[in-house]
């Protein structure tokens, strides 16, 4: 049985937190090294679990399988067969990686897009069913979000231990059954829990998907399938209110809900039947049962099997995302400032729709297509990350320069200013009741600057904690999360005793003192990083 040498693991693991692997010393984290050479390049060996992986390269040999069973090597560790082993997903056809790339993608978008579509029919349901009682009307649009932040505390760990795809496929099929529970409601506190339900099972995608774009491509090709991957999150809920918009106007509101089931079933059935689990550890441990069965040798293990019991796994994997938020100061700082700008997202989601209607007579229909802006700037933001990330990356490789996950970040720095702006030109226009193109123009600016900080944090959160990347993006998701659910609860009366434009001045501001957070995250991540390392595992 052929195994991989020690030696080649070590070289192999790229840069991020130092942590100790499992039957191997703790190393000090190194800086990966992308430069394409003649004699080798890139290929990661799916990292640990849902997220947390190994990415290890292909070295330059003539022959692996000698290398590989080089004396003193324990036969019955279980490994790819060779460097080209086609069961390895960084070796899979580039049809296969997309089809699994693009299904994910599409539920992704699916499930922020849901948290705000239903935004411009909140009047009609508040009619319809007696309530009129503006903190729930911004609750049954919030609470989705706050199921967002739930749901990643479970489904995290549960891939890990099952796989990634076994998850997808529950929580999606969970997800159509609940969204379609939400359009039978009957009352209001129904819509409420359903909604709650929906969100929980939705984050599905959102939490594990970047996990799925490391483990089938290596850091300096990932810049496209993240910005695909990513556009879901950002644009989703831009995009959402346009549709909904005409849908609840000529429809009615449940109808928002029976074009999102129909749409997330039909992706649904896509996913079960054309994708496939990607998760090295899930992919080595069947092929381990199966070679156990055919030869009767049940000392065979994988390389990647911790040998600890499932349970332990599992409670290790849950507590993992809180250890990050409290023992990394990347992750804290990271996921705050993701957090305010997300919940500054949100509010401005749920308070276009009174602001164009009280201030510029739009209908629930027409209403909707205030927010372009946001969508228009979010398309322009997502062209500009993916024509410079992966550039940048192969332009410094290609001189010889080391890569760092920070080399994700420049885009960023720009990111709060531009939001800032944004919010200040949208909130004095529509005090002062100027033409309605003005504050569409300044969301524009808003839904620009979210894409320049949203893109590079999810890249740079991948590339930063490559073998435990699931649990760094569970927990951004769950603050993230937090912060979209909470703050648009405070929106109205933030606004009725600041106004639009003082009131949209004060988060402008407070995006602007995150500025030097990111710099400092720029200029000294890396130290940091190797300065207070975390033992994970």
């Amino acid at each position: 049985m052929s195994s991989l040498s020690e030696k080649s693991i070590s070289e192999a693991v790229p840069s991020g937190e130092t942590t100790k692997r499992p039957g191997t010393p703790t190393e000090k984290s190194e800086t990966t090294n992308v430069a394409e050479s003649t004699t080798s390049d890139y290929v990661s060996n799916n990292m640990m679990e849902d997220i947390e992986k190994f990415e290890v390269a292909k070295t330059a040999t003539n022959d692996m399988k000698e290398r590989d069973e080089q004396p003193g090597e324990d036969p019955n560790i279980v490994w790819w067969d060779g460097e080209d082993d086609p069961a390895n997903p960084l070796n899979w056809t580039p049809l296969k990686k997309w089809t699994n790339i693009m299904l994910i993608s599409s539920i992704t978008f699916i499930v922020p897009l849901a948290s705000s579509m239903f935004a411009p029919g909140v009047a009609q349901v508040a009619s319809e069913f007696g309530e009129h009682n503006e903190l729930l009307d911004a609750l049954v649009v919030s609470i989705y979000v706050i199921g967002l932040a739930v749901g990643p505390l479970v489904q995290a760990p549960m891939s890990e231990v099952y796989g990634r795809w076994i998850v997808y496929a529950t929580c999606n099929v969970l997800y159509v059954v609940f969204t379609i529970a939400c359009a039978v409601s009957t009352n209001m506190s129904m819509l409420i829990v359903f909604r709650f339900f929906a969100g929980c099972l939705g984050s599905a995608p959102v939490t594990i998907g970047g996990g799925t774009i490391a483990d089938l491509f290596p850091p300096h090709q990932r810049g496209v399938a993240l910005s695909i991957y990513t556009l879901g999150p950002v644009a989703g809920p831009a995009i959402g209110p346009i549709a909904g918009g005409f849908l609840s106007q000529s429809e009615g509101w449940k109808w928002i809900f029976w074009v999102l089931a129909i749409a997330s079933g039909v992706i649904t059935v896509g996913q079960i039947f054309l994708t496939q689990e990607t998760s090295a550890v899930v992919i080595l441990q069947r092929k381990v049962k199966k070679l156990q069965k055919e030869t009767g040798n049940m000392n065979l293990r994988s390389k990647l099997d911790r040998q600890i019991p499932a349970s332990e796994v599992l409670k290790r994997a849950i507590v993992r995302p809180a250890k990050l938020q409290v023992l990394s100061p990347i992750s804290i700082l990271m996921s705050v400032a993701t957090a305010v700008v997300y919940g500054n997202l949100y509010l401005m989601l749920t308070t276009i729709t009174t602001v164009f209607e009280s201030n510029y007579g739009f209908t629930t229909g027409t209403s909707g297509l205030a927010y372009i802006g946001l969508g228009l700037g979010n398309i322009i933001g997502l062209l500009m990350f993916s024509l410079t990330s992966d550039r940048y990356l192969k332009q410094k490789s290609a001189k010889g320069l080391q890569l760092k996950p920070e080399d994700r970040l420049p885009l960023m720095l720009g990111s709060c200013p531009t939001i800032a702006a944004g919010m200040f030109w949208y909130g004095w226009s529509a005090k002062a009741k100027t033409h309605w193109i003005v504050p569409i123009i300044g969301s524009a600016v808003v839904g620009l600057g979210n894409m320049f900080f949203f893109m590079p944090m999810m890249g740079y959160l991948v590339d930063a904690y490559t073998i435990y990347a699931a649990s760094a993006l569970a927990a951004n998701t769950v603050l993230r999360s937090i912060g979209g659910g909470l703050l648009p609860l405070a929106g109205q009366s933030m606004y009725a005793a600041l106004g639009y434009g003082w009131g949209n001045s004060l988060l402008g501001f407070i995006l602007i003192g995150f500025t030097p957070v990111i710099l400092i995250i720029y200029r000294y991540g890396e130290y940091i990083r190797t300065k207070w390392p975390l033992n994970l595992d």
